[in-house]
């Protein structure tokens, strides 16, 4: 029971966390830490519930993964075009993420490096804010394999738990040129490729300690992921259509002070 209450909690907390600039896995390390669920079964948990966030993605924008089989002819965001600029932001990180991913898990995973990793991020997001470069992209359908390829280079910065693979795309998109709004999309779409490849590496990695008592935990965690990740999703582009990011760029600061002097 207490396995399944807890399921419950780090689904909403995934389901919030997952598109919004805070690090949803800087954010579950601490859920699980507080909820004294830990170790290499909750870590796997994690990474299996983000399918469930993943998966509402996939829904709410239906119809732009739809457009993007290769016998679609359309301009912009679509087709084999379309592809290729997923295949450019997802690179980087696929490559980055299989060498370091050992290290990432034994050193990386913890409270101080969370914090850090908040910390960074939310005076990132208020100095980006502050000093906004020119826009030059409007839409998804504007963005070439340049802005991908950037972005994709930003997305690594997320590798470290607690920078956000959100934050790190919707800022890396902002200071290249693109739209706020735009980039929080377009890092919405790209989130789907990379974190699929991610999560199904750690679930093989992680088959032989899994059991079929885990079964009814790690499905009440998809579920809710999915649930709250919709309903965050749809919020969240409707903020950024009248409010900037800086909220999220003190409230990121705010946390990493509080978890540093727990810490002390």
């Amino acid at each position: 029971m207490r396995d399944l209450l807890s399921g419950l909690i780090l689904g909403v907390v995934e389901g919030v966390t997952e598109f919004i600039p805070v690090s949803s896995t800087g954010h579950l390390i601490l859920a699980g830490h507080l909820l004294g669920f830990e170790g290499e079964k909750a870590s796997t948990f994690e990474v299996f519930i983000q399918l469930g966030a993943i998966l509402a993605v996939v829904f709410l924008y239906k119809e732009r993964f739809s457009g993007l089989n290769p016998f679609n002819k359309g301009k912009g965001f679509a087709g084999t075009y379309g592809l290729t600029l997923l295949f450019l932001t997802t690179l980087p990180a696929l490559l980055f993420g299989a060498v370091a991913h050992g290290f990432i898990k034994s050193h990386l995973f913890n409270s101080k490096t969370v914090a850090l990793g908040l910390g960074v991020g939310g005076v990132a997001i208020l100095l980006i804010e502050r000093f906004l470069p020119n826009v030059r992209k409007h839409g998804i359908d504007s963005l070439t394999w340049r802005e991908a390829l950037s972005i994709g280079f930003f997305q690594c910065l997320a590798l470290w738990p607690g920078i956000s693979r959100s934050g790190a795309t919707i800022l890396g998109g902002m200071l290249v040129g693109v739209e706020r709004k735009t980039a929080a999309e377009y890092s919405f779409l790209a989130a789907v490729p990379v974190m699929v490849a991610a999560t199904a590496y750690d679930l093989y990695k992680s088959l032989s300690f899994l059991q079929a008592s885990d079964l009814a935990t790690f499905s009440v965690g998809f579920a809710v992921s999915f649930v709250t990740a919709w309903l965050t999703v749809k919020s969240f582009i409707r903020l950024l259509g009248s409010y900037t990011l800086n909220p999220f760029g003190w409230y990121r600061i705010a946390v990493a002070l509080v978890i540093l002097w727990l810490l002390r």
